[in-house]
Order: structure tokens, then C-alpha cells, then sequence
């Protein structure tokens, strides 16, 4: 059975931002998140987002954010019920990919976003990202339909709702 891992998430600040775009820069990352800034002292105060540096003993290793998937009038998950929360997220040390961290901080977070009060969760991999896929379907994120392309590039939707206790 694997150890139970407690992760710490703290709000992103623009001290941050040189060792996000660090682990941004990294091929594992690179291939799949584009090379603009991943955000900046305004999207830093939008409160249709929320930023964390993602750590575990105290060690940071990840970024994730979470959104108001109506906080866009043309966002494709727009059609989600009110409430519902998109996140994005990677991790940055290579080491510490292939581990279970993904979908243990990944879930932690569900967690969080579903006491708070949100119906369902929404995730929008790039399709050929099959590592990805894999960890998202492991906390309960299931296809929505068919791959397709958006302003923000090509995604496959996949939504959770909380699992019963």
C-alpha cells in the first residue's frame, strides 16, 4: 500500500515566477505547456484564478492552478454547472515524476476544490498526453467527448465529481 503523502499548496508570488518558468522550461513541461510566462503580477491578483506552489516536506516540486471555468465568456467548459472548477498543473524536478506525487497532490486538491463547494472538477489535457490521461483518470476524471481544438490549443475534456465517501 502506498504511503499517504500530505502536500502543501501556497499561493503563487512573483518570487515564485523564475522557478516556475524554470520547470517550465523543462522538456517534460516544455512539451506540453507553451512558453509564455505561465502568469504575471495581474493574473497573480485575478480572482477568477488561484495560483499555488505545490510542495511536499516543505520542498517546492509543482505548480497547479484552479479557475472559474465561467470566468471566460468563451471558455469551452463554460457549459459546466455554476460553481465548477478547471485546474491546470504540472510538475517541475524531472525526479520527481513517475512517483504517484501527480495524482496524490492532483487529489489532495480535488479535495479541497469539492469541500469548498464545487459540483465538478475539469481538466483539458492535450490528447497525446497519455501520462497525463492516465493520472487524471486515477482520481476520477473521465473522458467528456471527443478530442477538440480551442483558443488554447487542442484538448480532450475530462471532468470528476466528488467519489463517494
Amino acid at each position: 500500500m502506498e504511503p499517504i503523502r500530505q502536500y502543501q499548496f501556497r499561493p503563487a508570488t512573483m518570487d515564485d515566477l523564475p522557478m516556475v518558468s524554470t520547470w517550465q522550461a523543462l522538456p517534460h513541461v516544455a512539451r506540453w505547456w507553451d512558453d509564455d510566462p505561465v502568469y504575471d503580477a495581474a493574473d497573480l491578483a485575478d480572482p477568477r484564478v488561484s495560483q499555488w506552489i505545490v510542495s511536499m516536506d516543505g520542498t517546492p516540486f509543482g505548480y497547479l492552478q484552479d479557475y472559474d471555468v465561467h470566468g471566460w465568456t468563451d471558455h469551452h467548459f463554460s457549459h459546466l454547472p455554476p460553481g465548477a472548477r478547471g485546474i491546470d498543473q504540472f510538475i517541475g524536478p524531472a525526479d520527481m515524476l513517475g512517483q504517484g506525487h501527480g495524482p496524490g497532490f492532483i487529489a489532495q486538491r480535488m479535495g479541497d476544490l469539492f469541500d469548498a463547494g464545487a459540483p465538478l472538477i475539469a481538466i483539458d489535457p492535450h490528447p497525446d498526453n497519455t501520462r497525463a490521461i492516465a493520472a487524471y483518470a486515477k482520481v476520477g476524471f473521465r473522458k467528456q467527448g471527443a478530442p477538440r481544438q480551442t483558443r488554447w490549443g487542442l484538448i480532450l475534456p475530462m471532468a470528476a465529481h466528488r467519489r463517494p465517501v
